[in-house]
């Protein structure tokens, strides 16, 4: 009788698996919870510069009003935003909700959706804030 097992993987992984929304959206929450950590690190900066005096809370500002750092601050917004509302996801599958496929599918497409509104609706806020 021939070993069937012989010939499968013995660690399935991205490359066996076919990618389907829950499962890409389950990668990206653990990336941009990793994100989160260097966006507070940047956050700290900026506390740190506004307590240090204004030369160096100006330098951090003027770093972060430049094109790249506005790109990482838009950068961290959306990551924030889209690892909150999966939070939410995993809170409600917590509470015994929302494991149907077709919903739990629906609900990944729309996470992707709301963190991508969320983040414009925050920056236009902000811009309009500042004017």
């Amino acid at each position: 009788m021939a070993n069937v097992t012989q010939n499968r993987p013995l660690s399935p992984h991205l490359q066996i698996y076919k990618p389907i929304p829950t499962m890409v959206m389950s990668i990206v929450h653990r990336i941009t919870g990793g994100a989160l950590y260097f966006g507070t690190i940047l956050v700290a900066w900026w506390l740190i510069a506004a307590a240090t005096g204004q030369g160096y809370f100006d330098l951090v500002n003027w770093i972060m009003g430049s094109i790249i750092g506005k790109i990482i601050l838009l950068g961290y917004t959306w990551a924030l935003l889209h690892h909150m509302l999966g939070g939410f996801r995993h809170f409600m599958w917590d509470l015994g909700y929302g494991f149907d496929k077709e919903f739990s599918t629906k609900v990944a497409k729309a996470t992707i959706i709301a963190s991508l509104c969320l983040t414009v609706l925050v920056w236009i806020i902000g811009i309009a804030i500042r004017l």
